[in-house]
Formats: structure tokens, C-alpha cells, sequence
């Protein structure tokens, strides 16, 4: 793991933290390798069902380091990072700012929790580059088709308050409180059985734009790992002794 990603075990949750404050998060190859690092980490770990990410600082991320771009090229990590999604649930804590690509990496995750008046936003059209790191793939599945597509052109951000109106952010909090409040969700989500809270991820993930018939295919396998895992013996065993399940992940 490299400094500018720090990561930190909270029982079952795994917070993870951008820190790169002075420069307002903004993502260099050293950045991003460690936030894949630190992916990895979350989804390897059997003992973790979810993880945070949030930025150190004043905001979440500003992007890539357009200074490092100029003198580098791009970041290295940064396209598969975006690409790629965790199997575990990630939680984006937001405060201030998630901006261009900062944005985008908030994207990755499965769920948003932000604080009013943070401004989430794709100006890459104002430096003469686009939203190339899935975007545009991506926001017009949770917002009206007329406001990520102003968002793409304009290059002007939306607050919080309405990115929580459209349903892109599903808590919204009082500035300084991102963090608490993406934990309290995670540990929510921790309490439940590891395997198949990854599964029920994986298939509403998988299962967007599908039809009925196509996610009972998807779900066959996956169900049957589930039915057939150690957690799915445990977690009725715990319910008839009227005590909290030990998980295994398996």
C-alpha cells in the first residue's frame, strides 16, 4: 500500500482513505496502484464484507493530476481501475468535492453517501478532454437523461441536495459527517451473510438493462453457491439459538 492510500480494518469494514490532501486528492500512478491495492484487499480478505472510500482533506477527489498527466502521461492503474468494479460492497463517503474523474472512481462504487453542498461534477470538456473513464456510462443509470447530459457539456457540477433528489446519492449528511455516516451503512451491511451480500451485489450489478429471463439464468449458479455455503448453514443455526451468526465468507 502507498502513502497517498491509506487503509484501516473496522471490524468487518474496510475503510479506505485517498491522501493526497494539498493536492485535493487528485490521482497520480501512485494513487491509483494503491487504491487497487487496497481493492484487492477488501475483496481477498474474508474477515471484510464492505468497505468505505473516502479523500483526506477537504474533499473526495478532484480528479486526475492534470500536472502529472502533462509531465507523465496517464496515471498508471487508472483505466483498469475504473474499469473494474469490487465483488465486495464499496461504499463512496463524499465531502466537498468529487470532480472529473474523482467522480468517476466515486461511480465505481455501489453506493454514495454525501454531505450537503459537496459538488459532484464532469468539467473535463473545460480542458479539452472528455469523461473518458465510464461517466458517461454510468450517470445517465441514475439520473434523468437531460442532466448527465447537461452535466457532460456544461461542465458545470450538481450539489449534493440534488444529486440525493435523483437518487445518485442514497444518504445525504451535514458536512463533516461523510465518513460516520458511510460506516454506520457499512456495518449495516456487515451484519449479513459475507458471501451472499456480494452476490445480491453482483446480480443487481449484472442484471441491469436484462431481461426476467436472463437473470434466472445468471442467478442459477450463483445461487446454488449460496444454498450450499457454510454461511447458509450457520446463518439458520444462529436464528434457532437466538445468537449473532459467525460469518466465514464461505
Amino acid at each position: 500500500m502507498s502513502d497517498e492510500v491509506l487503509s484501516e480494518v473496522r471490524g468487518r469494514v474496510l475503510l479506505i482513505t485517498l491522501n493526497r490532501p494539498d493536492a485535493r486528492n487528485a490521482v497520480n500512478s501512485a494513487l491509483a496502484q494503491g487504491l487497487l491495492a487496497a481493492v484487492e484487499q477488501l475483496d481477498e480478505d474474508k474477515g471484510l464484507t464492505a468497505g468505505v472510500l473516502t479523500g483526506a482533506g477537504r474533499g473526495f477527489c478532484s480528479g486526475m493530476d492534470l500536472k502529472a498527466f502533462a509531465q507523465d502521461g496517464f496515471p498508471r492503474g487508472f483505466a483498469e481501475l475504473l474499469q473494474r468494479e469490487s465483488a465486495k460492497p464499496l461504499i463512496a463517503a463524499i465531502e466537498g468535492f468529487a470532480l472529473a474523474g474523482g467522480l468517476e472512481v466515486a461511480l465505481t462504487c455501489d453506493l454514495l453517501v454525501a454531505a450537503r453542498g459537496a459538488r459532484l461534477g464532469i468539467p473535463e470538456v473545460s480542458v479539452g478532454l472528455f469523461a473518458a473513464g465510464g461517466a458517461l456510462l454510468r450517470l445517465p443509470r441514475h439520473l434523468p437523461y437531460g442532466v448527465a447530459m447537461e452535466m457532460a457539456l456544461t461542465a458545470q457540477p450538481i450539489l449534493a441536495e440534488q444529486a440525493h433528489e435523483y437518487g445518485l446519492v442514497t444518504r445525504l449528511c451535514e458536512p463533516g459527517e461523510a465518513v460516520e455516516r458511510a460506516l454506520d451503512l457499512a456495518d449495516l451491511i456487515s451484519k449479513n451473510a459475507p458471501l451472499a451480500v456480494a452476490v445480491s451485489k453482483q446480480l443487481i450489478r449484472a442484471t441491469q438493462g436484462r431481461t426476467e429471463a436472463e437473470l434466472w439464468e445468471l442467478q442459477k449458479p450463483l445461487a446454488a453457491k449460496v444454498i450450499h455455503s457454510k454461511d447458509a448453514e450457520e446463518g439458520p443455526l444462529a436464528f434457532i439459538q437466538k445468537r449473532a451468526p459467525n460469518w466465514q465468507g464461505e
